[in-house]
């Protein structure tokens, strides 16, 4: 009888482990979409959900991660591996349970094209963060949500920290496409056409254009009123061998000659998602730190 009700022990045990283990992994929704009125067509996302959303009706402060030039929505999930890294660190403590928004951006930069065409960043903000509060239980206050990327979309996070102080607390950006005017000025006309596809102009040979600085990351923090400048805390990471150096240093020697609160990290690495991935956790701690008072 005893060996009987030890075993009934273990058993109920290892039921019990087996469903912690469970719970502690937050749920990935891929092919997610929204109707878009401003696009005139779905808007594609995925979503993760933290481990206790099925089991708890508290809302969460959010994150809106986007993936860099030629990705999609699910390249966070896909090559960051991000689920594996959210769910370590929020069983770790490391960072709070969050939900992480990944909207496919495309090529367009995460802003409105210079004809007002194709207006993606006021979809965004229109639309897609409304339909995103209104579809999962998250905080919709400014000091619970941040913004955060890579390449492409570590420019998108920083425009639309700059061009929306009053929709985020916390602002990640690794690897991000930001570039000095000389750098866009000599970039060969094949380069520019191919990356940029009619995002700020329609004739390479005329890129210094009003819309081009009203979407320069640079400009736009040199542009910063005394009084704004700690809308939004900042998180700049550039690996030592990427590409995009030149933009990255730029900006954080700007940010401290303008006296302009961030953290700037320089790590061994190029623009790889082997940087990327390693580099993520700490970029969402920095943000989660504005989550808590």
């Amino acid at each position: 009888m005893k060996k009987f009700l030890l075993v009934i022990s273990f058993a109920f045990i290892f039921i019990n482990i087996s469903n912690a283990q469970a719970i502690s992994c937050g749920k990935i929704l891929e092919n997610q979409s929204m109707p878009s009125k401003i696009l005139n067509g779905p808007v594609h996302y995925a979503v993760y959900l933290p481990p206790d959303y099925q089991v708890s009706e508290r809302r969460y402060p959010v994150v809106y991660l986007l993936h860099g030039y030629s990705d999609k929505e699910w390249g966070w999930i896909q090559f960051g591996e991000i689920q594996h890294a959210a769910d370590k660190a929020i069983a770790d403590g490391i960072i709070p349970p969050m939900i992480i928004v990944m909207p496919d951006g495309k090529i367009t930069w995460y802003i409105n094209d210079y004809q007002g065409k194709d207006r993606y960043e006021d979809m965004i903000f229109t639309e897609f963060i409304p339909y995103i509060d209104a579809t999962f239980r998250t905080r919709p206050e400014k000091e619970f949500r941040g913004v955060a990327g890579l390449s492409m979309g570590g420019y998108g996070s920083l425009i639309w920290s700059l061009h929306h102080p009053e929709t985020f607390a916390a602002c990640a950006a690794l690897s991000s496409g930001v570039m000095t005017d000389e750098e866009i000025k000599n970039m060969p006309e094949d380069q520019y056409r191919s990356i940029f596809t009619n995002r700020f102009t329609s004739s390479p040979s005329d890129r210094l254009t009003p819309h081009w600085y009203k979407n320069s990351v640079i400009a736009l923090f040199n542009q910063l009123p005394e009084d704004k400048k700690r809308d939004v805390r900042y998180w700049i990471d550039c690996g030592d061998d990427d590409f995009l150096y030149k933009g990255n240093s730029t900006l954080h020697i700007l940010l401290r000659d303008l006296n302009i609160p961030h953290e700037y990290r320089v790590r061994n690495g190029g623009h790889s998602w082997e940087y990327w991935r390693t580099g993520i956790t700490d970029a969402l701690k920095f943000i989660g730190e504005s989550f808590h008072r």
